[in-house]
């Protein structure tokens, strides 16, 4: 019997039956076959500390036993507080605001509604479109549609419908480009900025890695030049840390590699581990205190029903405790180091004729492909080796669980550099 859950992002007059998931382990979930696929993606990139972690499981049970969920609206509970405690003290300094939600998405339309919210009551009501990159994902709600990549996003569809913002070029120079390299891709945006930043109430950006629209890697001085000229130009600067979040681009956060505090931070994905979807968008003093006053209007009408659900706030805060207890920077360094030496230096990859890059930062690895013909069919060939791969457009990318051991991590990039070299 078919099932009658609907799939995302598929095609259904060609999509093959889902393969049906009835556990996991470490960096491996089985099949009901009994097949156990080496995961690369970790769900999405949020299941960081692999499946069936004891403490996260521990601390689901030992909360359901407790309080499983209760409304934020006039009411609070200890998960809810302590988790905002631990945010604030591991988020670049000035964050000391956590409004909670349910998922990056709505984590990022958050964002939205509170910088505009900003302009208004602080007197600068034409401030009303947001500004973003090319080659952005912000998620698939309408507000953030409106700011995904309008051009090779996947949302075009749906342009009637959304409001129309601003976009910068996406930036060009690599990581460890310099600050001169860095200067064409701040001019543009400048030139974005000059023209319209009358009526720009924020800048939207994923920090260092542009995910979904294609794993593009950046230069931590774009971050302090973006930062430089949002201050410049009395415009809000808002992370987007949903993917690059608690370590996965090497560091805990994106920012902390340019030593930037934005306006405000979205997190999701890693914030729990991947044990339940939860988010929150973190804010400065500057922009909570604006919503301090007697009208109306300074109140934020925003209550997602699940906003600080004690199950995800108790399994985030464990899951923090094992990423510092367990030193998951020096397990982050050490993939990051081995997918470095299997990929970038490897010359035959590097040279395929069907090959047009390859990046690694952090615990991210891509090979991008010319064209997306190129990757048919990778799926079921990874699967067939053990490894449950599946590629972004003509992007072929690994975020693995960051306790991948040595062995599972070289036998991913095998699959991956299979598959241009071998197939």
């Amino acid at each position: 019997m078919n099932s009658p859950v609907w799939h995302p992002y598929a095609h259904l007059k060609t999509q093959a039956p889902a393969p049906k998931v009835v556990g996991g382990s470490g960096a491996h979930f089985t099949l009901e076959s009994g097949e156990r696929l080496l995961d690369a993606t970790c769900s999405w990139w949020c299941m960081i500390h692999g499946y069936g972690h004891p403490r996260l499981v521990a601390a689901i049970r030992e909360q359901a036993g407790e309080l499983c969920h209760v409304m934020l609206g006039g009411l609070t509970h200890e998960p809810a507080n302590a988790l905002a405690r631990e945010l604030v003290r591991i988020t670049p300094d000035g964050l000391n605001h956590v409004f909670y939600s349910d998922s990056g998405s709505v984590g990022m339309e958050v964002a939205m509604k509170m910088a505009l919210q900003y302009q208004v009551l602080t007197g600068h009501p034409g401030k009303r479109k947001m500004l973003s990159l090319m080659k952005a994902y912000h998620g698939d709600t309408a507000g953030c549609m409106a700011v995904c990549d309008p051009e090779e996003g996947m949302h075009s569809l749906f342009a009637g419908l959304l409001p129309q913002h601003h976009f910068a070029p996406a930036p060009t120079a690599p990581f460890n480009a310099t600050a001169a390299e860095v200067a064409h891709d701040l001019g543009a945006l400048r030139e974005v900025l000059e023209r319209h930043h009358h009526e720009i109430a924020a800048l939207l950006m994923e920090p260092l890695l542009q995910a979904a629209g294609g794993l593009n890697m950046t230069s931590p001085d774009y971050l302090r030049g973006a930062r430089a000229l949002c201050d410049e130009f009395g415009v809000l600067l808002i992370f987007d840390e949903v993917a690059t979040g608690f370590g996965r681009t090497g560091e805990l956060f994106a920012a902390d590699h340019a030593g930037v505090t934005p306006d405000m931070m979205v997190l999701s994905k890693g914030l729990t581990g991947g044990y339940l979807g939860h988010a929150a968008t973190l804010a400065t003093d500057r922009i909570h205190d604006a919503f301090i006053g007697d009208s109306d209007h300074h109140a934020f009408m925003h209550g997602p029903t699940f906003m600080g659900n004690p199950l995800a706030c108790r399994v985030a805060l464990e899951s923090l405790r094992v990423f510092e207890e367990d030193d998951y920077r020096g397990k982050i360094a050490a993939l990051s180091q081995l997918l470095s030496r299997e990929l970038l230096d490897d010359d035959a990859l590097n040279h395929h004729p069907a090959v047009a890059d390859v990046r690694v930062l952090g615990a991210t690895a891509v090979i991008e492909a010319h064209s997306a013909e190129t990757l048919k069919g990778v799926g079921d060939f990874a699967r067939k080796h053990g490894v449950w791969l599946r590629p972004i457009g003509r992007w072929l990318y690994t975020m693995p669980a960051y306790i991948t051991s040595e062995a599972e991590m070289t036998r991913i990039t095998d699959v991956m550099k299979a598959w241009f070299l071998e197939s």
